[in-house]
């Protein structure tokens, strides 16, 4: 990969999340970000990487009394850049008339899964609870309602990911196949010091004998439960081998896209096979995917 791409893939993440830039009067424009004491491995592997392209002050400490807080103080970590022709070049993208906004060709060449995965690591948050991840979140709300609508309809067409936004101005990914797949997406990427920004493993959930389907309505079933249990021994073509992993590459690439079309749906009650149970239960637990959605690829198949 050439390095001065993955530069701006990386700096691109950085002034999404808590990247920002300052210009005092005539002077010329400084980088800077920074973090909570906490996450000094953060700060200083964003430093490190960024130093070959950018003229960066190392990490200072940084104490700020607070009484609000319950020990009287924050404590975090700054970086600030001397001045430099590539840090001017970005203010003038970043900050036309001196106020933050969105370079949305600038976002267009360089927005890619690394960018999202400095961003998630910047200003993304996981939810999980009883051990299931419930949404993600991306703290956009410094930016406009507009730029945020751009942000959805980008990550959708770029990645298949269909980001909503609340009532505080987030981003936020509910579906779990999109979370696990969005999570996986940034996985190369995802320093050791933000593990707790990663997923554990789910829990697998058993899945009942009888249950209901929901199919397509062009898909026509005769005799439902028999037709179906004889479809499903195709979903041991989406797994590895006899360990019952999943090949993660090819199974997020088919149903990124496979999952996006909407259209009207039927429902069978159905009894589903013991051993089609445990593999539809042993995808779902890995991927997020429906048993339904499951069920439909492999009358696709």
């Amino acid at each position: 990969m050439n390095e001065e791409n993955e530069f701006y893939y990386f700096i691109c993440g950085k002034l999404l999340g808590d990247g920002s830039m300052t210009k005092q009067g005539s002077r010329k424009a400084r980088f800077q970000f920074m973090h909570r004491a906490e996450d000094y491995e953060w700060t200083n592997y964003c430093y490190e990487s960024l130093k070959p392209f950018l003229p960066l002050n190392p990490p200072v400490y940084k104490k700020v009394y607070d009484s609000r807080l319950e020990k009287g103080y924050s404590e975090s970590f700054f970086v600030q850049s001397r001045t430099s022709p590539v840090i001017s070049e970005l203010y003038e993208q970043w900050y036309p008339n001196r106020k933050k906004k969105l370079p949305l060709n600038f976002l267009e060449h360089y927005l890619n899964e690394q960018a999202l995965a400095w961003w998630y690591q910047d200003d993304g948050h996981l939810k999980i609870v009883n051990n299931v991840a419930q949404k993600i979140i991306l703290s956009t709300d410094s930016f406009t309602e507009d730029e945020n609508t751009w942000l959805l309809h980008y990550l959708f067409r770029k990645f298949h990911l269909r980001f909503h936004r609340d009532g505080q101005n987030r981003l936020i990914l509910y579906d779990q196949f999109q979370i696990i797949y969005f999570l996986h997406l940034i996985s190369p990427w995802l320093h050791e010091s933000m593990n707790r920004k990663a997923l554990a493993a789910q829990p697998i959930k058993a899945i009942a004998k009888r249950t209901s389907i929901y199919l397509p309505e062009k898909i026509k079933l005769n005799n439902p439960t028999y037709e179906i249990n004889e479809q499903l021994h195709k979903l041991n073509t989406l797994l590895i081998d006899e360990t019952g992993r999943i090949c993660k590459d090819f199974i997020f690439d088919t149903f990124k896209t496979f999952r996006s079309t909407e259209q009207p749906m039927k429902s069978y009650q159905i009894i589903l096979q013991e051993n089609h149970r445990y593999t539809l239960a042993t995808i779902r637990q890995q991927t997020g995917l429906t048993v339904s959605k499951l069920v439909e690829y492999c009358f696709s198949v």
